[in-house]
């Protein structure tokens, strides 16, 4: 018995010291400097947690065949919250009523505290109709679950943006981009059909042939001119594997024209770089396949598998051509597990083999559950020495654009993107007439450049996307005045709509929102 007990009594009194020295040292302290281990002891099993939940929520609704019935009493639902703050004689704006920390931008929305919320609860997928070929969703229904069920039945959204948690709802109301993009364009332009309960409580379809102005004013709206409550979205056929090449390039004129190139050359289905300095990167190009070569064969999304931009980096430093075959879905979810490569600074030893095999089966830690316990000091600290920003430029602009990131924010990998942005209405088309090839320069991590201040940085970089007639994603900090914004966007559409469906005293501007100038 005592031989039993032992164990247990080390464990006790190692748990005894731990909350000792964080009764000492003061919890911010061990927050701040010591991170990994709040995220390794309570938010990992935590994660897991709402994983294996949200997993079996969905499949037992999809199974019993429930959600469509249980959709129409959440649109009523919605409805009726809206009719009664008309009724409230329309005191203060209304926004969603999730929570901040839920979302995965890493913007906290103080107007949750001083708008009226309108609880939404909706997070499934009602309908795979595959004469159509397209798939009917709520709004809050996400890319892991909406990727396992089409994978499994035989087809795939054309656009799956990357992290598992972004919701259909954030990447309408918002945008979604993946590597796909260069043929599909960005999420909304694989969407067909939207409804919405508006601000007098109505219900609206739109689409690109009814209520037209509406379905292009949608995206990058961010909830301003109503509430999403289903979207229908494209599906196209899936296939087992995807046979992914791997080409490292030296020199940034080099890296740019071989960019160029295989994001035009349209068999490529995939195509996406990893700048790791500014005259380094790896260009890799993929195609969908049903066969593959079985010593080619590399299951990147198991657990104990390295972090994949560490894989990528690899192939840079060996300096040669390489090719190898992906499970869709683990391509799909390729930089998951390491949140891009955001989690090498929570947890510095997350790639270390001994740990990917311990415990790389509970990574990646939840984004809303590192917001939820982040505290107001590492808030701080993210916001004045942490960038996480992605700028969409026209990929004519590509080489000065990523000169610009290397001198305003020194920040690597760089995560580049090209896609294909038509001339339609809304706030988001080319400058000219024609359909234009931009590219995503996604920024995540702490910034190497002297003296970084994040206000006056992002300015710099914000003014420059503007000249060159670019767009930041609304997801980060924006620090752009309203003039500023309003050159960036076209709010042509927007403002006309806005004013027709009586949105002006219903919902914030978009600006109002999101932007930093704004918000304080």
């Amino acid at each position: 018995l005592y031989a039993q007990m032992d164990p247990l009594l080390g464990l006790c009194a190692l748990a005894v010291l731990f909350v000792l020295w964080i009764k000492v040292k003061g919890l911010d302290y061990v927050l701040v400097h010591q991170r990994w281990i709040f995220v390794c002891l309570f938010l990992l099993p935590l994660s897991v947690v709402f994983d294996v939940y949200y997993y079996v929520r969905a499949w037992v609704i999809f199974k019993m065949c429930s959600a469509p019935k249980l959709h129409a009493e959440r649109v009523r639902a919605v409805q009726r919250q809206v009719r009664d703050w008309k009724k409230e004689n329309r005191k203060v704006h209304m926004c969603t009523g999730r929570p901040g920390w839920l979302t995965v931008s890493l913007r906290v929305g103080k107007y949750k505290k001083t708008h009226k919320n309108i609880t939404i609860n909706m997070m499934d997928i009602l309908q795979v109709d595959t004469e159509r070929q397209v798939v009917r969703v709520e709004p809050l229904a996400n890319m892991g679950q909406v990727t396992h069920l089409l994978n499994s039945i035989g087809w795939t959204l054309p656009v799956v943006p990357e992290l598992d948690d972004l919701t259909v709802g954030g990447l309408i109301m918002g945008t979604g981009i993946e590597s796909s993009s260069h043929i599909y364009g960005l999420f909304q332009h694989i969407c067909v059909a939207y409804e919405l309960v508006l601000a007098d409580g109505s219900l609206v379809r739109c689409t690109e042939n009814e209520n037209s102005d509406l379905f292009y004013s949608v995206p990058w709206s961010c909830g301003t001119l109503g509430f999403l409550v289903a979207a229908e979205i494209r599906i196209i056929p899936a296939r087992k594997w995807v046979k992914l090449r791997y080409e490292p390039v030296r020199g940034l004129d080099a890296v740019c024209r071989r960019f160029a190139e295989e994001s035009d050359n349209k068999e490529n289905q995939f195509v996406e770089g990893l700048q790791f300095s500014l005259d380094e990167a790896v260009i890799m190009t993929g195609t969908m396949t049903d066969h593959a070569e079985p010593e080619k064969i590399n299951r990147i999304g198991f657990y104990f598998k390295p972090w994949f931009f560490k894989h990528v980096e690899s192939h840079l430093k060996e300096g040669r051509v390489a090719v190898e075959y992906i499970p869709l879905r683990h391509y799909y979810h390729r930089h998951t597990r390491s949140i891009f490569w955001e989690l090498q600074d929570i947890i510095p030893f997350g790639n270390n083999p001994l740990f990917r095999y311990a415990f790389g089966w509970m990574v990646p830690p939840k984004i809303s559950l590192l917001k939820l316990t982040q505290g107001e000091t590492i808030r701080r600290l993210y916001e004045q020495h942490h960038v996480v920003q992605d700028m969409l430029v026209p990929s004519k602009h590509m080489h000065t654009a990523i000169s610009r990131f290397h001198q305003d924010v020194h920040v690597y990998p760089l995560w580049l993107c090209p896609f294909s942005l038509p001339h339609q209405p809304g706030m988001v088309h080319p400058k000219g007439d024609e359909e234009e090839l931009y590219v995503d320069i996604g920024a995540y991590g702490e910034p190497r450049v002297k003296h970084f201040q994040a206000q006056t940085s992002m300015r710099q970089l914000e003014k420059f996307v503007r000249d060159v007639h670019g767009f930041q994603m609304l997801y980060a900090d924006v620090y752009m005045e309203r003039q500023e914004f309003w050159e960036m966007f076209d709010g042509t559409l927007y403002q006309k709509l806005r004013k027709e469906l009586d949105c002006e005293g219903a919902f914030p501007e978009v600006y109002d929102k999101i932007c930093k100038a704004a918000r304080h």
